[in-house]
């Protein structure tokens, strides 16, 4: 436990001195919140609930991101510079290695929820219920997962460049589509359609249906758990053939 514990302080630090997931995670979602709830406005009647909305997309976004890109580009960096080939050696089991990273990406996902749902309250006043703003904090940790085992996916890259490309390219893809920069009801019906079957979308839609004072929907759980289960399969599929080789 000690030693997990240790390993898990380590990534924190690790991650608290990035830039990149300082930029991507924290900065550019204050940003984006502030662009579409202060100066590009919707017009919408119910500002106070566009407002709530908008920090749950920004704040999906900034953990889907972490997952994804921060999680995935640095094991990929890792093994290219011979970090994962040296622990090897040492007594220090994957278990811990790989289980370190998962609690310190977790962690820093709480600290993100906290920094950006006070930006949310210091910007524009959102005002929720404890209830509402537990549930949806719990909800985006939880629908963190899926957004993790597909940042393992893509730490099996042997390249740094093609992993930070794809990675950077399933990141936005996945926000536009989903709802999070726009609501799915402006897109062409088509793309809404798409967008509706994406993990990204029942992600945003469950901290979306929270904060109206209603409970996650069964699809966006068994959808999310879906695509949790297919990752973490192509995941381990995929380091299994890498060890083989």
């Amino acid at each position: 436990m000690s030693m997990l514990f240790a390993q898990s302080r380590v990534e924190m630090l690790r991650m608290s001195r990035n830039v990149y997931f300082v930029f991507w995670s924290l900065l550019m979602p204050v940003i984006f919140y502030v662009l579409y709830t202060r100066i590009f406005t919707t017009g919408t009647v119910d500002a106070k609930e566009w407002n709530a909305h908008y920090l749950m997309s920004m704040t999906c976004f900034s953990i889907m991101g972490s997952s994804i890109m921060t999680l995935g580009i640095r094991l990929v960096q890792e093994r290219v510079h011979g970090w994962v080939t040296y622990l090897r050696v040492t007594p220090l089991p994957d278990s811990i290695y790989f289980g370190g990273k998962m609690i310190g990406q977790t962690a820093m996902h709480l600290c993100s929820i906290v920094i950006i749902f006070a930006a949310g309250y210091l910007i524009n006043g959102v005002s929720l219920s404890a209830s509402e703003w537990i549930g949806s904090a719990l909800w985006i940790l939880a629908g963190s997962l899926p957004f993790l085992a597909l940042g393992t996916c893509i730490g099996t890259f042997r390249r740094v460049d093609t992993a930070t490309g794809l990675s950077n390219a399933l990141y936005l893809s996945l926000a536009l589509l989903g709802g999070m920069w726009m609501p799915l009801d402006v897109m062409p019906s088509w793309l809404a359609q798409i967008g509706q079957w994406l993990p990204s979308y029942s992600f945003g839609n469950g901290a979306w249906i929270i904060v109206t004072g209603g409970v996650p929907e069964l699809r966006d759980i068994l959808l999310l758990a879906a695509y949790l289960v297919v990752f973490m399969l192509i995941s381990t599929y995929i380091r299994s053939k890498q060890k083989e080789a």
